[in-house]
């Protein structure tokens, strides 16, 4: 499939709600933690984003969590999150080691945090346009 060679082994591909704040600012979070562009982001709602969950099988209605797109696998909820933070510039990897706590607690917690995200951070009425810099690491 042409949309799986968009990530490999050294690029992973990171899909979010692209008009919550929340997930914005994972985004600006990850870039600078991130220096060799090994993630690359797509907003879900996005024509990339829509192709991507639908060559993965995913439900594009579902816009509560955040997937990572991993050598073939599709990792959601807090296990994207995780795995995203154990390929970021140390300390950030230290992170993974919430692996250890079983994933239906992880996963409630992200799902509380997912479930209010436009309350507690807000939303915008369009996807994020990033600035150039940033751009370059859409597909």
């Amino acid at each position: 499939m042409e949309d799986q060679k968009l990530h490999t082994k050294e690029h992973s591909v990171v899909l979010i709600d692209g008009v919550c704040h929340l997930c914005q600012g994972l985004v600006r979070f990850i870039i600078p933690r991130d220096p060799k562009a090994r993630l690359r982001f797509a907003p879900l709602q996005s024509e990339t984003g829509l192709r991507l969950q639908q060559s993965y099988g995913l439900d594009s209605g579902q816009l509560s969590t955040v997937v990572l797109l991993e050598n073939g696998t599709v990792y959601t909820e807090s296990a994207a999150v995780l795995r995203i933070a154990r390929r970021l510039r140390f300390p950030w990897p230290l992170a993974y080691l919430f692996i250890l706590v079983p994933g239906p607690l992880r996963d409630a917690v992200y799902r509380y945090v997912a479930k209010n995200r436009y309350r507690w951070f807000g939303r915008d009425e369009q996807c994020l346009m990033p600035t150039p810099d940033i751009r370059r690491r859409f597909l």
